[in-house]
């Protein structure tokens, strides 16, 4: 038979933190993220409470921003989003910018939005494989 031919997935997964849906941006960047040619396939407007927002971030349970990282996402309401385009995650993480927004290119999101590291706006996945994973986390 024939050989499977390898490529990046064609989805990812994002969330418009709370910083940014509280001062309004979430229209600017859903509108950002359709103009760089990516499919909205599945959207949600939640509140996440301690429990879930531990389970999400368990991959840095013991860094010493972990609790503020859980206060922080759970500190207003947040959109989480599952993307689909070809080569999703490496264009994703290009349009967000760098995690902190000083550090981000001109015109991305980060760049945009973002007023600290700490509250910069946008999550993307950074793997095929956390992509998956966070989409099942929110969207099963």
């Amino acid at each position: 038979m024939f050989a499977k031919k390898t490529m990046s997935g064609n989805k990812t997964f994002t969330i418009i933190k709370p910083d940014a849906f509280e001062a309004g941006y979430t229209g600017p960047i859903i509108q950002k993220i359709e103009e760089a040619g990516f499919n909205l396939k599945n959207m949600r407007l939640i509140r996440l409470d301690q429990e879930s927002a531990g389970k999400f971030y368990a991959i840095h349970k013991e860094k010493p921003f972990f609790g503020r990282l859980c206060d922080y996402m759970c500190s207003g309401p947040i959109i989480v989003i599952q993307l689909e385009k070809e080569n999703a995650v490496e264009d994703f993480r290009k349009l967000i910018g760098a995690t902190n927004p000083e550090d981000a290119e001109e015109g991305t999101i980060r760049k945009l939005y973002a007023t600290s590291i700490e509250a910069n706006a946008i999550h993307g996945s950074d793997s095929d494989e956390n992509a998956e994973i966070e989409i099942n986390f929110f969207f099963s």
